[in-house]
């Protein structure tokens, strides 16, 4: 049996290999979003991911190709973005 904290290792690698992934192919683009309309923009992208777990729970037929478990590691990655966002700019932007 795998251990928890070296699944959730794994796990924590394999968002960051997304991150990366996906901030070179869209650049800073969650940053730009939220310099442009503030720190509450970071909650759209956080609402939409949830929508869509909750749509991929709801909905066993799913026609689009994302896994719950692949929502949940975009989820969580948003989360760290703007924990970094706010790490750099502080809450009241």
């Amino acid at each position: 049996m795998i251990d928890n904290v070296e699944l959730f290792k794994s796990i924590v690698e394999e968002m960051l290999e997304t991150y990366k992934k996906k901030n070179h192919d869209y650049g800073d683009s969650f940053e730009n979003l939220c310099n442009k309309f503030g720190l509450l923009a970071a909650a759209i992208p956080l609402n939409n991911k949830v929508e869509r777990i909750n749509s991929l729970i709801k909905n066993k037929g799913n026609k689009v190709d994302e896994s719950i478990e692949d929502s949940l590691k975009d989820l969580a990655n948003y989360a760290i973005m703007t924990l970094i966002y706010i790490d750099k700019y502080g809450k009241d932007i």
